[in-house]
């Protein structure tokens, strides 16, 4: 999932009203009557699982929907969901799921393995522009159905047996296919209402509105007020409604992370999406037990596009790589414990490693710009670096510009767009050199590798190899064990790190604040919480630090 990081003036304003008016706080009123306050990073793209491709719109949308599974926060095992139980057979490769008999949409309508396949059908529609339907190509035939290689929706190996039972048949056994049904592009939405609004694969429709969306998750669609908040409520038809204890969570979207913590340390979060990168140290040595960090699946990374003729020669990816200093990078400007990458995939998972494809080497950087006929810098293009708007972001992009420049003697120009227009700019090729940032959607090596293939949904910089995509979607795939499967995936990734249309930065961790009167958080890779295991201790009042 692309993560960003964002703010508003509008958010900043209510804060100091409230400060003014010298009221009770969102988190003092949210413990007593049950109300969670969430920084979200950003306002979220769109709240169509079938469409959006961020954490912001990630965090709205599990708890608005639910798949066949769940994953437990503390193991990131699967656990039933709307599936209360699953057989696989031995070959590995054939699913079939029981549906619960009490799950139900918002609006009371039964949930039927029916919802299942139509929803996976609609995902699969190329006119939806779905930057994930590669998510479903594990399901026998899905790939080719989406490609328009087989035209009859019955040879995709997804059937319905009655209307609570789902069988699926791939086409390798894929161990980590239980993980991906718990990715929104797995998710069901409801046939009525989306065709109420619109055809099946059209953008952008009325559908996904307050009083239109019909979900089945703990949560419904209350209210969404762009940039300013997004509120989901307890849907009483949610089949697991009793274990839900938190009445309703208020996503506030944050542009500036300074105005975000200060509006935690006035009582206005529970908790923050992120923290500014100079206040790690402070709240590090003054208020520990409010400073949430774990260790994060991600990888923090720029984009080349490689349709820029000079940004077309490999040698000059290589040498902007070879000329960043991404150890000063994490010690001096995001100061977060991240871990400088010299490879796409975290180290370690899942048991996978790969070799680091490139290291610091600005001498061997400037012979490599040399040779790519722009010696000392001289005759290389002014470049643009587009970054979504973020203080975190500028401070990384201002430090790899002076490197560049200093390294290299090349101008770089940057230019910030909020993330909507960032996230156009990105998928139309509008830019140079973007930041961007992924976290895994399972815990596999594959969440990071099968992005990259040609025309990935995910992929946007134009880059394609032929090797690459059989290494990757076939090869791999059906690999006879973990070992071999993860040489093949390394050698995929070693053509992927020599080729360099991205460049990593650095591994992520995750950091945030959290009010201590928020209970139920367990840190895991993925940051992955279910919000029906949370809970609010109403003994806490809103500020913490006085």
């Amino acid at each position: 999932m692309k993560a960003p990081l964002k703010s508003t003036l509008i958010i900043l304003l209510c804060s100091l009203l409230w400060a003014c008016s010298g009221g009770e706080s969102n988190v003092t009123i949210g413990n007593r009557e049950g109300i969670l306050h969430l920084g979200n990073g950003t306002d979220p793209q769109e709240l169509d699982p079938h469409i959006v491709t961020g954490v912001p719109e990630h965090h709205i949308l599990t708890a608005l929907l639910e798949g066949l599974v769940l994953k437990d926060p503390g193991t990131l095992e699967p656990i039933p969901g709307v599936a209360e139980r699953w057989d696989i057979s031995d070959d590995g490769k054939h699913y079939r799921f029981y549906l619960r008999h009490d799950a139900r949409w918002s609006n009371g309508d039964p949930v039927t393995a029916n919802d299942f396949a139509w929803s996976w059908w609609r995902a699969l529609q190329p006119a939806l522009g779905n930057q994930y339907a590669y998510m479903l190509f594990a399901i026998k035939n899905a790939e080719a159905y989406y490609k328009g290689e087989v035209k009859d929706f019955e040879r995709v190996g997804i059937k319905v047996i009655d209307d609570h039972t789902l069988e699926v048949a791939l086409t390798n056994p894929t161990p980590y296919f239980l993980q991906l049904l718990d990715h929104y592009s797995f998710f069901p939405v409801h046939r009525a209402t989306i065709e109420k609004f619109g055809k099946a694969d059209e953008r952008g429709s009325q559908w996904t509105r307050p009083g239109n969306f019909v979900g089945n998750g703990a949560y419904a669609l209350t209210e969404w007020r762009l940039f300013k908040r997004v509120i989901v409520s307890k849907n009483p038809y949610y089949w697991d409604a009793d274990k839900v204890t938190i009445n309703a969570i208020h996503f506030h979207p944050t542009e500036n992370v300074t105005t975000e913590e200060r509006m935690f340390r006035s009582g206005q979060l529970h908790r923050t999406a992120s923290i500014p990168i100079d206040k790690v140290a402070t709240y590090r040595k003054q208020h520990p037990e409010l400073l949430y960090t774990q260790a994060y699946l991600g990888n923090y990374f720029y984009r080349f596009n490689t349709k820029v003729p000079h940004l077309s020669d490999k040698r000059v990816r290589r040498a902007l790589a070879m000329s960043i200093d991404s150890n000063a990078i994490v010690k001096q400007v995001t100061k977060g414990d991240e871990l400088p990458a010299y490879t796409f995939t975290p180290p370690d998972t899942l048991g996978y490693t790969a070799e680091d494809g490139f290291h610091y080497d600005p001498e061997q950087a400037r012979q490599l710009l040399a040779e790519a006929g722009y010696p000392g810098g001289k005759g290389f293009p002014v470049t643009e670096l587009l970054y979504n708007t973020s203080e975190g972001h500028r401070k990384i992009a201002v430090a790899i510009q002076q490197m560049w420049y200093e390294q290299l003697g090349i101008k770089i120009v940057l230019n910030n767009q909020d993330w909507k227009v960032y996230l156009n700019s990105v998928e139309n090729g509008d830019y140079a050199i973007a930041r961007a940032g992924w976290i895994g959607d399972y815990v596999d090596p594959n969440t990071f590798l099968d992005m990259w293939v040609t025309d990935g949904g995910n992929n946007r910089t134009g880059w394609s190899n032929a090797r690459y995509d059989e290494l990757i979607l076939k090869l791999a795939p059906e690999a006879a064990d973990r070992e071999e499967r993860y040489r093949l995936m390394r050698e995929a990734e070693a053509l992927l790190l020599d080729d360099m249309p991205i460049l990593p930065l650095y591994i992520y961790t995750s950091k945030s604040l959290v009010h201590p009167s928020l209970k139920g958080l367990q840190p895991n890779l993925l940051d992955y919480r279910l919000y029906k295991q949370l809970r609010l201790d109403a003994s806490y009042s809103g500020e913490v630090i006085h």
